[in-house]
């Protein structure tokens, strides 16, 4: 038999409230995310954060404690969220109107699990508990943002490809010239749902695999230039096999669903990157271990 203590169960109480007030946010997030291509990575983001806190589950069975100053100013921010939302404070579209609803519901969900368990507990299980945030979906005008940013860097990457393979090629914007053909980046070549799941999954796997705050912010850092590179590498690829094999590659299963082709590579070159970066943590280990040794030897 499960033995649930107070700290469980007010948790549970309160999360479940939560969940009956916020319901409308959740059921409309994650019908977007099952929907729309943009935010597809939303799917995967609870059951990651629950799974990596059920990893720490012995080391959050210590050290419990009430907290009732950071745990409740938190809830204080998500209720004044809430209310502004319920009673129309300021009048908001309805995507940024989900944006603020599910991020209310997220500060709720860390402020009640700091309440219930205290900063110490909650500190093992930071990365769960700020992984959550990606819960919240951006609204269309920063996701605009994000597609053009990518759409313009996926341009530019692809010119250099041409430059560096000798392919004749004029841009302008994002518009590609090369013999033969004429590319048009368009938003859909910005590749937002594959950078968005890479980016989550090296959130992850840096999360998992390394111990230094430098490294997990140097891989997470090269997430951006390499989407950008992945997604170049991509039109390159098709344009250069539409142009010089067969123009079906330009309309073919590679243009249309070789996203997934093109997302194991970069995931490759993200593992390796994580491989080196593991390595030296180690070796940076064994060197501050070794004095500790030799002065236990010498004992």
């Amino acid at each position: 038999m499960i033995k649930i203590d107070k700290h469980q169960a007010s948790f549970i109480l309160l999360a479940a409230v939560s969940v009956a007030l916020g319901w409308r946010f959740l059921f409309e997030t994650f019908s977007l995310s099952c929907h729309n291509d943009d935010y597809t990575q939303i799917l995967f983001v609870l059951p990651v954060s629950v799974a990596l806190a059920f990893l720490k589950r012995k080391d959050l069975q210590e050290a419990r404690e009430w907290n009732v100053s950071v745990g409740p100013l938190i809830l204080l921010i998500a209720a004044a969220i809430a209310c502004g939302i319920r009673f129309r404070v300021i009048s908001f579209p309805a995507d940024e109107t989900l944006c603020l609803g599910m991020l209310a519901l997220v500060l709720f969900w860390i402020g009640i699990s700091i309440l219930c368990f205290g900063l110490r507990t909650c500190e093992r299980a930071l990365f769960s508990l700020l992984f959550l945030l990606a819960l919240v979906p951006l609204p269309k005008v920063a996701l605009d943002w994000v597609i053009a940013f990518l759409q313009q860097g996926s341009a530019w990457s692809t010119h250099a490809l041409y430059v560096v393979s000798a392919v004749p090629v004029i841009q302008q914007g994002d518009r590609l010239t090369i013999p033969g053909l004429i590319v048009n980046v368009a938003q859909e070549c910005s590749s937002i749902r594959s950078s968005s799941m890479l980016a989550v999954t090296t959130l992850v796997m840096a999360h998992l695999l390394l111990r230094s705050f430098w490294r997990k912010a140097l891989i997470t850092a090269l997430v951006i230039p390499l989407s950008i590179a992945k997604n170049g590498l991509r039109i390159f690829t098709i344009t250069m096999l539409g142009t010089r094999v067969a123009p079906g590659y330009l309309t073919g299963s590679l243009h249309r669903q070789g996203g997934i082709l093109f997302f194991i590579v970069a995931l490759i070159a993200i593992s390796f990157v994580l491989h080196l970066l593991r390595r030296g943590e180690d070796s940076a280990q064994r060197l501050r271990s070794e004095p500790l040794r030799n002065a236990v030897a010498s004992n």
